[in-house]
Parts: structure tokens; sequence; C-alpha cells
């Protein structure tokens, strides 16, 4: 397999040269540390891998070191590493404890810096890192029937301040409900482990906030600047800390007119549906998971807080007004601001917050149906996920709200009205043509007609590509799975031919510019995808497999698929989560055992001649991972394209 890995990344490296230019990522946004990790991957072998930050200093090159039983230092190079991030040592005596030290070397000289990762003697060989899981105590639903607890969506965060991530996990009940389904549900919990397993802290968000894949999206992130993130989620009565204290119960901790409640009250109707009561958001210490502070959530069912009519939303049994999103966005370009939003089939409103001096502010809000007549076209054009970039260059990020995007001062940038969709792909998706670009498939064939998957600009909305199709296209990828052609390809599920690039559009007089296929057959996986291999083009991650696209042929093998695991999220196949969590730039992916024991962070082991700075330094890609547990979980990209 690491054969076939590695002809397919030679002839790819000879393709690249007539490729498009690349636009330069976007300016870092956190403090990070190396990210060093050291694990044995054979009997012989250990894998040893590094960071390389986008703070480093043009031309920083690296010395490795190890450490035997803690004896004397040995220099694994030579001369410094001035190539990729990645090195496996084949002399080592894994049989014994092996440590194993970075120093970046700049103008020659080594750096104070020593991260340290660790070996233990006689460790397995694997190419993932273990957390183990304590899963909550499951219970008996109204229905009588037991449930269990499921690990579900996962984030990452540098909680304590050290430059690395940490792991939040949240909680499913095996009796989660689609918003469409009437039913109780378990109460919903939310973890956080730091990379040795421990766990640092567990909430409980109680009876008032219903579980499923549209009820809890939780933004980690340092929002207020003092290095250490903190993480927000929409909360209720009921909701307790990890200290299992009732949040907005004090009036020090909550912004606002508080509201007089019963902490024990419950909400649900006879469906399951909690349409009473009062809503809040609240903000969490990263660290140690006590409220910082509350608020009351905005935008409100209606403006009778006792009242079950939520008709304005679409229904008037409690399915769309509970559609959440939240993202975390550098609206004024230079600091963080929250987004959570509130239904996207009708009405849809969008309100942006700040976190800043331990005080909770509310900076705009955009409301369909706000009485500005141009904000209906917004209305419907939603998606079950969100994205967040700086489509038109100013410095400051947009949110790309499915088929509509508003601007970061929260005024409307355009909607295209082709309607919902369930994914959404945006990044420099073609490097030859300026600004980034949007890919999605659509829903309704009413509002879509010859748009039923639609590359488009993410600044203007103006179509680039279109594609026929029939029904609701529940599924759409873009990525660069292609070296022959410049720029992302793109395939939908269902009747929409092909694969697709963003490269061969024709012009049509009648129906906008055509998607012209580049091949007959498509990848038979329409969720996620990843860098693993070692080459700049994209994997196909479905499941708990990655798949690589081989072109020639037209057909998808796997190439890495371990045992035991289970992804999330039904036919969505989706991982906890995907990201560039440490070492080189390539991505980790984030499962869970299929007894929910462990999550497993596995990366890759394939070498690699690329050298590049870690994603997370790139400011869209690192939003992506914060709004990446949102709704349909939808893959990050970059703001630029990989040369």
């Amino acid at each position: 397999m690491l054969v076939r890995a590695c002809l397919i990344a030679a002839s790819i490296l000879l393709l690249w040269a007539a490729r498009g230019s690349v636009s330069p990522p976007q300016q870092p946004t956190e403090r990070l540390a190396r990210g060093l990790v050291a694990l044995r991957i054979s009997d012989t072998e250990a894998l040893i891998t590094w960071r390389l930050l986008g703070t480093d200093p043009e031309g920083v090159s690296f010395n490795l070191y190890r450490f035997t039983d803690l004896g004397p230092a040995v220099l694994l190079n030579p001369l410094p590493l001035t190539g990729a991030t990645f090195y496996i040592d084949q002399q080592a005596d894994l049989t014994r404890d092996t440590h194993y030290v970075v120093h970046a070397v700049v103008n020659g000289t080594e750096t104070a810096e020593n991260p340290v990762a660790y070996i233990p003697a006689g460790s397995p060989a694997g190419n993932y890192i273990s957390i183990p899981l304590v899963p909550p105590e499951g219970g008996v639903g109204f229905d009588g029937v037991p449930y269990t607890y499921t690990a579900n969506d996962a984030s990452a965060a540098d909680l304590d301040g050290d430059g690395e991530y940490e792991i939040i996990l949240k909680w499913d009940p095996t009796n989660a409900k689609d918003n469409s389904q009437s039913g109780h549900t378990g109460n919903v919990h939310l973890d956080a482990y730091r990379l040795d397993g421990a766990r640092l802290w567990r909430l409980y968000l109680g009876p008032n906030i219903r579980a499923g894949a549209h009820y809890t999206q939780f933004l980690a992130y340092d929002m207020d600047g003092d290095g250490r993130a903190e993480v927000a989620l929409k909360t209720a009565p009921g909701t307790l800390d990890s200290a299992g204290e009732p949040i907005a119960t004090t009036a020090a901790r909550f912004t606002g007119d508080m509201p007089a409640f019963d902490p024990n009250a419950d909400y649900r109707n006879s469906g399951g549906y909690v349409l009473t009561g009062p809503e809040f958001f609240t903000i969490f210490d990263g660290l140690t998971g006590r409220e910082l502070m509350t608020t009351m959530f905005h935008p409100p069912r209606n403006n009778n807080i006792a009242s079950p009519d939520v008709s304005a939303w679409g229904d008037n049994y409690g399915n769309r007004v509970d559609r959440f999103l939240g993202a975390v966005a550098y609206l004024d370009g230079e600091r963080p601001s929250l987004v959570f939003s509130r239904g996207y089939y009708t009405r849809a409103v969008l309100d942006a917050w700040n976190w800043r001096d331990g005080r909770l502010t509310r900076v705009w809000t955009f409301d369909t149906r706000d009485g500005n007549p141009a904000h209906r076209a917004y209305e419907g054009q939603g998606n079950h996920s969100l994205s967040v970039a700086d489509v038109d260059g100013d410095g400051r990020d947009e949110i790309l709200f499915g088929a509509a995007t508003i601007d970061d001062d929260g005024r409307g940038l355009y909607s295209t009205g082709w309607g919902h969709g369930d994914a959404f792909h945006a990044g420099d998706l073609l490097p030859s043509r300026p600004g980034l670009e949007a890919f999605q498939p659509h829903e309704s064939p009413s509002a879509y007609r010859f748009n039923a998957l639609e590359l488009r600009d993410a600044r203007t909305g103006e179509l680039i590509c279109g594609v026929e199709g029939a029904g609701d296209i529940g599924r759409g990828v873009a990525a660069d799975i292609d070296p022959r052609y410049p720029g992302a390809e793109f395939w939908g599920a269902g009747p929409t031919g092909g694969l697709y690039s963003a490269s061969n559009c024709e012009p049509n007089a009648e129906k906008g510019p055509r998607g012209k296929a580049i091949s007959a057959r498509k990848p038979g996986q329409i969720n996620f995808v990843i860098w693993w291999d070692g080459d700049p083009l994209r994997e196909i991650l479905d499941g708990a497999t990655i798949y690589k696209w081989e072109w020639e042929a037209g057909v998808s093998r796997p190439i890495f698929s371990p045992r035991g695991l289970a992804s999330n999220n039904g036919t969505k196949a989706t991982p906890a989560l995907s990201a560039d969590l440490f070492g080189d730039w390539r991505e980790e992916v984030i499962w869970r055992t299929a007894d929910n024991s462990e999550l497993r962070i596995y990366t890759t082991t394939i070498p690699t001649n690329q050298r590049r700075v870690t994603l997370m330094h790139d400011r869209q890609y690192r939003m992506a991972i914060v709004w990446q547990n949102a709704g349909y979980n939808q893959p990050p990209h970059p703001s630029f394209a990989l040369p």
C-alpha cells in the first residue's frame, strides 16, 4: 500500500508544474507550541512529527535529539532539517524508554524551546493517541426504552494556555432525535480531555436541551484574548456547570435582565419538544468548566416567552424553530466574535456577540423578518451548516450561510435564491481565479432550477459552474483530488452526472456556465475529505476509512481503514473531528471505538517531502475547526490552495 501511495505521489508532482497560482495563507490567530508527537509505528521504527508555525522566521530549520533511558542526547540529523517536519527513526531501541526533543535552528543557532515527546518502553505499535472514555450513565426514556451514550462530535482548543490542543467532546444519548421527530431524549453532556487522557470536566445540559444534531453547537476558542479558550453554547434552566452548580442563578454571572425561573423545571411537552421556558447561552471557562457568564439566548422563539406559538419559523410543532448554528469569526479583522443563528428553512436570524474583558455584548443582529424588504430574499437560503471566510478581501470575516452570505457588519452581502442545501465547501477552489469560491448542492428543484450543484464566486454569488439534477441532492463535495486539472473537483449525490472540475466549465446562454464532466465515474463517498498521504491532493474520508481517488482508473480505493472504530451521525458517517491537531501540516482524524470506551486520534505515517506551515495558522481553516461540529458536520478548507 505504501509503494502504491509513493508512486501516486511521484506522478502527482510531475503534473503539478502546470497548475495555476495560489493565494498565500492568512496570518496566524493563536499562539501554538511545536506540537511534537512521537509514536512507535513498527517493531523497529518511531515516527516523530512537529509543527512548522506561521510565526517561525523564514529559513528556520530543526535539530532532532533522542534520549534513551534519560541517557545522553543523540543528534539524529547530521545537518539541520530543512525539509518536511516529519522524521522516521529506524535506530531507536524501543524496548527502552525513549524521549525526543526538537530544537528550532535560526541563523545557525538553536533556540531555547525544547518540546519533549515520550515513547514508554515496550509501547505497542500504532499511529494513534488513545483517550480513555467513561460514558455518562444511561437511563430509561419516557417510552420505557433504555438508552446509553455515544461519543459524538468533538472540537479542539487550547484550554490551558500551553499552546497545545485539548479535546472537547459531546455525548449524545442513543435516543437523540432529529427536530422533525417527536419523542423525549436523554440529556446531553460535554467533556474536556487533555491529549494524555486526563478528563478536565463534564457539563450536564439538563432536560431542557434536547439531544440531536441541530440543538447543541459548541464553540471552543479563545474569545477574549487571554491565551486560554472558552467554550460557548446554548443552555437552559437545569444546565449544570462542571461543579454541579446550576447556571444563570447568580446575578453577578448573568448579563441583561434575569428572568424569574425555576432551575428544576422541566419544560418538555408531550412530544419531547421544548417550546416554552427561558433560553440562555453561556460562556464556560475552558480549563475548569465553570460558568463565566450567561445571557438570554437571542433570537427568542417569539416575543412572548410563555407562548408555544413558533409558527413564524415555518411550522407550529417545534421542528424549524430549533435549528441552530454557531461559529466564531473575526468580524472586525482583529478579535474574534461569536455568531449564533436560529432558523434557515424560512425565517433566519443571526446574532453576533463579543466576550471581552469579562463582558458579553451583542454586536449586531441580522433578521430576515426585521421589516427590511431586502432581507426577505435571504429567507430559506440557510444550510444545515455554515462557513466563515473573508470573501471580500477586507481582512474581516463574513458568514457564509448556505445560499446567502452575511457581511462582517451584519448586513446582507448577497442571496443567490437557489435555496437550502445539506453540504457546503468554501475556499480557493479555483486558484487561477481571484478570490474565494463556494460550492453547494441544493434540495429544491423549484429553487435551484439548473443548478442542483453549483460553484460560485464567494464574494458576489456569481455562478461559475452549474450542474443540473433532479430532486433533493443531499450530498456533495469539492476538493482537489485529480492533479490533471487546476483547482478542486466536485461531485454530488443522485442524478448529477460524474466528476467535474472547477476549471472545466463552458458557457451557456440559457442556463449560465455549465460544468463539463471530466469523468463519467465519481467517488462513491460523498461526506468528508482529509490531507493524509504525502502529496498536496486531498483524500476522501468516509465512515472509518480513508480513500484515495485513482483518477486514471476512476475508482476510489481504501488506503487506511483501522478496525474497531465507528463514525457518527448516521449516513453522514462523520468522524468526531478531523483537523491538523499536531505534527506536520497534514490532518489528524478522531474516531470513537465502537464500544465508546475511547477516542483515538490517528495521524498519518506516510512520508512526505512537503514542508508547510500548520493549517491551524490559517484563520479560515482554524475557524472551520470551531464550526465543524455545527449541524451536519462539514470538512475544513483553508483560505488558500495547496501548490
